[in-house]
């Protein structure tokens, strides 16, 4: 094609592939119609966010590909699936399975992780002036803090620990935990406090220039230095500013599938893939498929980045 230049050619290639990832999606599936039990049962009688533990794409589909992961790591960016996550006993955690997706390993001056509670299980306590918010993706478990009142979390629900905070997280079956931690930024005499809620309460804001439907499951007062988005794209929807900013993300896509540009790279991404973005890295998302997507983001704020 004369008067196009090499990187357009790539964009045009990869949208090519994705249409026709698109046009073999079924009402429900994603980006695979690979069969198995759980991925042809009526997707209304499932459990929201069962993609999550359960994605179309998933670890046993590619067992007969080996060494091969949709996987990358990169300087300012990585994209860690299903099929690559490891999973070893949490860390003073009883009963439970995590899988590090997010370290400051990579970078980050925070951590994420996957925690999967089995029967009987209870959490451990962050370390020294580290705060915690934490998730359910599946199950339910009951939160209780240092004064022995208790709530339970359900799908959907989530709580915000500030540091220091006495607490335990318990589970008597199997449940799921996305999890972020970070060392507390004080600021002068501003706390934070002990926050229980549920997506579903939190209210729609204004977008101004884009489409997508936020809601920011914590308060944007300054004593907090990170939120929690819950972004919602329709099918065919798309970010329109193509962003670049001094925020680190922690990124778990709950539902749907679509394309995420990260740097150079133009990834197409499923519900339980993760997605780590350094300062700076050019990013913008664009929802595929035929349901809509919805993924949850933490970002940093509040903070002069000097500090």
């Amino acid at each position: 094609m004369p008067g196009l230049s090499q990187s357009t050619l790539q964009l045009l290639l990869l949208l090519s592939i994705a249409l026709c990832y698109v046009n073999k999606l079924d009402a429900e599936q994603g980006f695979c119609a690979a069969s198995s039990s759980i991925s042809s049962s009526d997707p209304k009688s499932q459990p929201v966010y069962w993609k999550v533990t359960n994605p179309t794409l998933s670890p046993s589909h590619l067992k007969d590909l080996p060494g091969f992961t949709r996987s990358v790591y990169r300087r300012d960016h990585a994209l860690i699936t299903p099929e690559s996550h490891v999973f070893s006993p949490l860390p003073e955690w009883k009963n439970t399975q995590g899988a590090f997706l997010i370290t400051p390993t990579t970078g980050s001056h925070f951590v994420m992780y996957l925690a999967n509670m089995q029967d009987n299980s209870i959490s451990g306590l962050p370390a020294n002036d580290v705060e915690r918010f934490i998730f359910v993706v599946e199950g339910a478990v009951t939160l209780t803090n240092g004064s022995g009142i208790c709530h339970r979390l359900m799908v959907d629900s989530y709580a915000y620990l500030p540091p220091n905070f006495q607490h335990s997280i318990t589970s008597d079956r199997s449940a799921t935990l996305i999890v972020f931690e970070r060392r507390y930024a004080y600021l002068g005499d501003h706390v934070t406090e002990q926050i229980v809620g549920s997506t579903d309460n939190q209210p729609l804001l204004e977008t101004p220039g884009e489409i997508f439907e936020l809601r920011k499951l914590l308060p944007t007062s300054t004593a907090y230095d990170f939120n929690i988005h819950i972004m919602d794209f329709q099918p065919g929807e798309f970010l329109n500013v193509k962003e670049v900013h001094y925020n680190q993300h922690g990124l778990l896509l709950l539902e749907g599938q679509g394309i995420y540009r990260l740097g150079d790279s133009w990834y197409p991404v499923q519900a339980g893939d993760a997605i780590w973005m350094a300062p700076f890295v050019p990013q913008w998302y664009a929802a595929l498929g035929k349901t809509r997507t919805r993924y949850l983001l933490y970002k940093d704020v509040n903070r002069n980045p000097l500090q």
